[in-house]
């Protein structure tokens, strides 16, 4: 943190105590942190509150800002995150990771039913007509797929 020693107290209850919390940092120093911690293959999440993280924040796998106004534009981060649910971070990133797996699962629901398609079209059962037809239809229910299931999750996780 760029912040001064003063302030671990308020932040010890959201870090177990094996983390070790490193004030006094500038921007450079944080990059730096993120950096060697990558090339010792290590996965990162830089939290930030302001522009003097954004090379940190950018560099980092997954880069969250904790903001009081979360509609300032900040280019640098993955995410933002209002400081007021700070202590749902946890679950936050849970929720994240299930967004990847929902992305995921729709590439592959759209695969199949395109190579299931390409499989009729191609044996001459299908019309082109009826193709046109259901090719939007697929969009539509990837679509579905996508928002039924991030509601679904989210309602779970949250």
């Amino acid at each position: 943190s760029g912040d001064q020693d003063s302030e671990a107290g308020r932040l010890a209850p959201f870090f177990p105590d094996r983390d070790t919390m490193l004030f006094n940092r500038s921007p450079q120093d944080k990059l730096d942190f993120v950096k060697k911690l990558q090339r010792h293959g290590q996965r990162v999440l830089m939290l930030g509150d302001g522009l003097n993280d954004a090379g940190a924040l950018r560099q980092s796998d997954l880069g969250i800002v904790v903001a009081e106004n979360t509609n300032n534009f900040t280019p640098a981060c993955d995410a933002i995150l209002h400081a007021d649910e700070f202590s749902r971070l946890p679950q936050f990133v849970e929720l994240a990771k299930s967004g990847v797996t929902i992305v995921n699962r729709s590439y592959f629901i759209a695969l199949i039913y395109n190579l299931i398609g390409l499989s009729y079209a191609v044996s001459g059962t299908l019309s082109p007509l009826v193709a046109a037809i259901l090719m939007p239809l697929s969009s539509v229910t990837i679509v579905l797929f996508g928002v039924a299931m991030g509601n679904w999750k989210a309602r779970k996780v949250l």
